[in-house]
This record gives structure tokens, sequence and C-alpha cells, in this order.
């Protein structure tokens, strides 16, 4: 079992269901999925760039991404319908816990002029989507092969229903929030 996980179900957990007066242990807030997405506008004129940022994508979070494709054609960008626009990866189970365990405790604090990431990313739902500027603060990119520095989106789908619930199951599993709203 991650170490995630196991703080989840012992310590984060009931906290949750003392703090919101929950009756049943399947009414507390808990993690659904995590989807990694990275945006590739350059691949209209670059193929070469879907294959690099599915070496990343799959490095990142030990799975094959899908391509996401254009839903609607749009002519001053050059772009058709069907055409490749980015790669994704959804991520379940252990592999989810892992890799927010990952990105908590060894990517955050690598980012630059880190302050916290910013409490107010949240949709409403109790969902919450971050991004970071540079693929390479994970560990398992080498910077050597390195073709182009990208973004990376990650959106965290929980099972809390308001945005406070959200941020406090995410704050006891351990996301550095920034404490003044900066990032």
């Amino acid at each position: 079992m991650s170490r995630l996980k196991d703080k989840y179900q012992k310590e984060v957990a009931p906290i949750l269901m003392e703090r919101y007066g929950y009756s049943n242990i399947m009414e507390v807030p808990r993690l659904i999925k995590v989807v990694l997405n990275i945006g590739l506008g350059e691949a209209i004129q670059n193929a070469k760039a879907l294959e690099s940022a599915e070496a990343d994508l799959a490095a990142i979070s030990g799975q094959h991404p899908v391509i996401t494709r254009a839903k609607r054609s749009i002519a001053a960008f050059r772009l058709r319908t069907g055409m490749a626009v980015g790669m994704k990866v959804t991520l379940r189970g252990e592999r989810m816990y892992d890799f927010l365990d990952g990105l908590i405790n060894a990517v955050l604090p690598r980012v630059r002029e880190f302050f916290g990431v910013s409490p107010d990313a949240f949709d409403g739902r109790g969902n919450y989507t971050l991004g970071l500027k540079e693929q390479i603060a994970f560990p398992e990119i080498d910077y050597d092969k390195i073709e182009k520095l990208r973004g990376l989106e990650i959106a965290i789908a929980t099972t809390a229903k308001t945005d406070e619930e959200g941020r406090h199951l995410l704050e006891l599993l351990g996301m550095p929030f920034a404490k003044d709203g900066t990032e």
C-alpha cells in the first residue's frame, strides 16, 4: 500500500469525518483520479513534439499516454478536426497515490521560487487543478534529453462536495498551499 493511501485511511479520513460530522465512512471526501495533460500546439508543425511529450509523460506517470485530438477546426491556427493537440494520462488507485506522494514531497519543493500552490484553483465541486511551467521538476526526467520545456497540467478529482472540503482533504494529505494567496 502506498504511503499516501495509508495516511489517508489512518489519519485524514477520521479527521474529516469528525470535522464535517459524517455518519458514514463512505461520505468522507476521497481522491478519485489524477489527470496529467500536456498541450502541444506545436505538434501541428512538428510531429516529433508528440514523441518527445509522450516519452516525458510516460516517464512521469509510469503509464502510456493517449493523444488528445482537436474537436473542431480553427483556420487562424491552421488546425483541423482530428489533429493531435496534446497528450494525457489518467491515474487511479495505487499509481495515483504514488504520483501525488511524489508530487507533494519531491517535485513541488524542487520548483524554482515556490511559495506554495494557489488555494484558489478549485472548480466549485472540490476538484483541484494546478499547472507546472516546466516538466524538469520531476526527477524521472533526464535534463540532457529534454528537447523543449513544456508545461504540465495536473487535475485532481475528489468526491468532495465543496471547495472547502476538497481543500481540507488536500491540506491533510500534505499539499503545500500558499498562505497569502500568492504562488
